[in-house]
């Protein structure tokens, strides 16, 4: 049974309709007689989507119990023993609950499309896992759960259910989404026009590039060579020159005119060495192409206008951008010109600006022949110099007698002429066919194939051994001629190989798709197997051709090593390519095993990290947090003890102690599992603009009354923070600058605004830092010179950070001007005050948190 079919519904928010679009086309599908099920759909109380759901089969839920709750989930085996047709499965982002068999939903449909269901299901655009720092940055919501892009790239079908911000808000307000108690937090927080306007456009650049993805393959499956022009895709021709940069700058230009415009700079390196680049230059060409958002590309071509068409139309390019010619006006007699070849052969389809420049006519321009590699034209020239050319002149030598000798001269003239054409073999048949007419026509006795003058016969054996010689020579140069010409382009082609590294660019699909474009290939493959009995896995693969599984399967392989291998599929590579071919595959080898490396080497330090944070928290349980509990241990005995009588001043100091120790050890287990939350990464900040003097003020309760000076001025800014986590924040802060400030000196609490941020300092007069230890004190159970044991475990200050940085703030140490240390903590500012105060609800967080 073949492997079932994936269709996606994709939105930018919650409420957009995919629930409902993904029933509807249930129930077009029961109506032709297919087999449809529910699997899994969350209605969310919308009634709406609640009545699509009759007169649909639905699988009995699993139940799970975990942590006190009962909880129901797909139960995946019931719907793999009923084996649908097609399964309905909303959510596909869902994290199931601990008892499931998989641990996320995807994993589910994974599953069931593998036993040949195919599966219809939902995900909104801010699960995608490659966009989770965009969604934060834009809504300030972390989503914790999230789905791989490949899984949804990987979808037979992708549909997106659009709608517009408003349409979505007003949806929200009539209840048609949230209930009522959370309309108001959610249209005020998340569902905010800016926001929605923003994830709108995520999902539709996402669902364009994928369509363009799926174009490109089709185009590359049918062949199609005519450009489409879906987009517009403009190709920049460099030759290494200055002008490189004004032509880079002109298309990005053009490419900002329309929507989704894209810039590709390519470079085509000629196997004839004729092309003069300067590798300086070039990296700073591809530094600014890369800037402006485009990308740089290296091809070689031996017929640069042939090599930028072919590019150009391989990437469904629709104009090609290409500077004046730098030729001065008598070396157009080589030929017209890369711009006005291409601008020729372009056809209708392709359109070809042609951009002046500083360098126009400074005379650095070369010819287009292909030079010393002798070309077919240039071999057809030179048989029809060698065998054609010698009786044409013998018939234009019959009419006039020049003698002997002269007419000998012309004959070595024709030879070398045929020999600079067509090089060895020309020039030797116009040695052969030029004596034989000489010794027919010229040489005593006439018209007969004798000679009677020996001296004739030394001057025949000459005419061929100089004919000879000159075509080896012309030979033997044009050979080693190509040779260079062959290293020097595989010199620039290793050298780009070295810069890429250098730069850092350690991908391996980028690695690949150098390969494939520098060859000109249809697909590159990185295979490798752990033992000669072990099948082929892939390691990367780019290309949009014929996958390839193992490497007797490819047009081209390059074994690495005994397991691995580099597979090509396009045509068969001529020998002298293969050299920088293996440099290729050694490198592209060299980039797996250091991605590995790295992959375990961020394992290691993560459990080096949970290793050191287990010690530490060791330590803080076997002294910090047994020194309360002692205390309190101690005051409960002597409370319990019956031999002695204790007075009630007593029995009240016992109490005390037993509260003090208490509240210690809240502070230190609170500060644990807020470090523990930070640590592993399940901190989310809830967003919401509010005032300052609000929640200052309510962070100086576990400190001494008079300790702290206030100064927060009601004119501030809102900021956007959690209150939350800004309370605990500044809590740790001002009991860390208390703990350390003489006594009866009091820390100044200060806040004032800067620009769009709002900074608050806490200043003491304690001991301060020196430098090397302002950013050591942020760490976790790190306490700096000779605080008592007693003071904690050192975490105050790496939660306070932490929490600063989970909402978009910092958090840095200062000295305090007279001595001390002040922490500044910056928080962005939400905008002007306004004239009411308003305090929005916390966001309501997409789908999940709603429900």
């Amino acid at each position: 049974m073949g492997r079932g079919k994936l269709r996606i519904y994709l939105g930018a928010a919650p409420g957009v309709g995919k629930t409902y679009a993904m029933l509807s086309e249930a129930h077009r599908r029961v109506e032709r007689g297919t087999d449809c099920v529910v699997a899994h759909v969350e209605h969310h109380d919308r009634p709406r989507t609640e009545v699509m759901l009759h007169g649909l089969e639905q699988v009995p839920r699993r139940r799970l119990e975990h942590r006190g709750g009962v909880f129901h989930e797909m139960d995946l085996d019931a719907v793999l023993a009923r084996r649908p047709q097609v399964a309905l499965v909303d959510e596909l982002a869902h994290t199931n609950i601990p008892g499931s068999r998989h641990a996320k939903r995807w994993q589910d449909v994974e599953e069931l499309l593998a036993a040949g269901v195919d599966v219809i299901s939902t995900v909104d655009i801010q699960h995608l896992e490659s966009l989770g720092d965009v969604v934060e940055s834009i809504t300030g919501v972390r989503q914790q759960e999230t789905v791989p892009d490949e899984v949804v790239r990987r979808a037979d079908q992708v549909e997106l259910v659009d709608m517009s911000p408003e349409a979505l808000r007003r949806r929200m307000a009539h209840g048609n989404i949230y209930q009522p108690d959370k309309v108001d937090a959610a249209l005020s927080n998340y569902f905010r026009p800016g926001n929605l306007t923003a994830l709108r456009e995520l999902a539709l650049l996402w669902v364009a590039d994928r369509v363009d993805a799926y174009l490109t393959q089709y185009r590359s499956d049918h062949r199609v060579s005519r450009i489409w022009g879906s987009r517009e895709r403009i190709v920049v021709g460099l030759t290494g020159g200055p002008e490189g940069r004004t032509l880079i700058r002109r298309a990005a230009r053009l490419a900002d005119k329309g929507a989704g415009g894209e810039v590709l700079a390519v470079y085509i390196a000629r196997s004839d060495g004729l092309t003069s680049a300067s590798p300086k230059e070039l990296a700073l060409q591809r530094t600014l192409v890369e800037d402006l958002g485009g990308t740089f590309h290296h091809v070689v071509g031996d017929d640069i206008p042939a090599a930028l068409l072919a590019f150009a139309r391989g990437v469904n390019a629709t104009q090609i951008v290409l500077g004046s010619s730098r030729r001065r006006s008598w070396q157009y007699v080589f030929g017209p010109g890369v711009g006005a070849t291409v601008a020729r052969e372009s056809g209708s389809d392709l359109d070809v600006h042609i951009v002046t420049h500083d360098e126009v006519a400074k005379g650095r321009g070369l010819p287009v022949a292909r030079g010393a590699r002798l070309g077919r034209s240039r071999r057809v020239w030179g048989w029809i110099a060698g065998v054609a050319g010698p009786p044409v002149l013998a018939a234009l030598l019959n009419a006039v007698d020049l003698g002997l000798a002269n007419d000998m001269l012309l004959f070595l003239a024709l030879t070398v002429a045929a020999a600079l054409l067509g090089g060895l073999m020309p020039a030797l048949a116009s040695a052969a066919v030029g004596s034989l007419l000489l010794n027919y026509f010229y040489s005593p006795p006439l018209h007969r194939w004798t000679i009677a003058d020996p001296k004739n016969i030394v001057a025949i054996v000459i005419f061929v051994a100089v004919g000879v010689a000159v075509a080896s020579v012309v030979d033997l140069a044009a050979r080693r001629t190509h040779q260079a010409a062959r290293l020097r382009a595989e010199s620039e082609i290793l050298s780009f190989l070295a810069g890429n590294v250098l730069r850092g660019e350690t991908g391996l699909e980028d690695l690949l798709e150098r390969v494939r474009e520098t060859f000109g290939m249809e697909s590159a493959a990185l295979l490798e197997r752990s033992s000669d009995v072990e099948p082929w896995t892939c390691a990367g693969r780019v290309g949009r051709g014929r996958p390839v599984e193992r490497p007797d399967e490819a047009d081209v392989d390059m074994p690495v090593g005994d397991h691995m291998a580099l597979a090509l599929a396009g045509r068969v590579l001529p020998a002298e390519d293969r050299r920088v071919l293996a440099a290729f595959a050694a490198q592209a080898a060299v980039v797996l095993d250091r991605r590995r490396l790295q992959e375990e080497a961020d394992r290691a330090r993560t459990l080096a990290e949970g290793n050191r944070i287990r010690t530490a928290l060791l330590a803080a349980v076997s002294h910090d947090l047994r020194t309360p509990l002692a205390g309190i241990k101690a005051a409960v005995t002597s409370l319990r003890s019956e031999d002695v009588e204790w007075s009630e001043e007593d029995r009240a100091e016992l109490l005390e102690g037993i509260e003090e120790g208490a509240d210690r050890l809240d502070h230190l287990v609170g500060n644990l599992l807020d470090m523990s939350r930070l640590q592993t990464g399940t901190v989310t900040p809830l967003i919401r603009e509010i005032d300052l003097d609000e929640v200052v003020p309510m962070a100086l309760g576990g400190v001494p009354e008079g300790s702290v000076d206030l100064d927060v001025p009601e004119t501030l800014p809102m900021v956007g923070v959690d209150p939350g986590l800004l309370e605990r924040a500044m809590a740790n802060l001002v009991e860390n600058a208390v703990k350390y400030s003489p006594p009866r000196t009091p820390v100044l609490v200060a806040a004032s605004a800067l620009a769009d941020r709002v900074e608050v300092r806490v200043a003491d007069r304690g001991p301060g830092l020196p430098d090397e230890a302002k950013d050591r004190i942020f760490e976790p159970f790190q306490r700096y010179g000779d605080a008592p044991r007693g003071a904690g475990v050192g975490l105050g200050l790496a939660v306070a950070r932490g929490f600063a940085e989970a909402m978009g703030g910092t958090l840095d140490a200062e000295d305090t001007p007279g001595g001390g240390l002040t922490m500044v903590l910056t928080l962005r500012a939400a905008g002007p005050r306004p004239e009411l105060d308003h305090v929005a609800e916390h966001t309501a967080e997409p789908e999940r948190q709603a429900s």
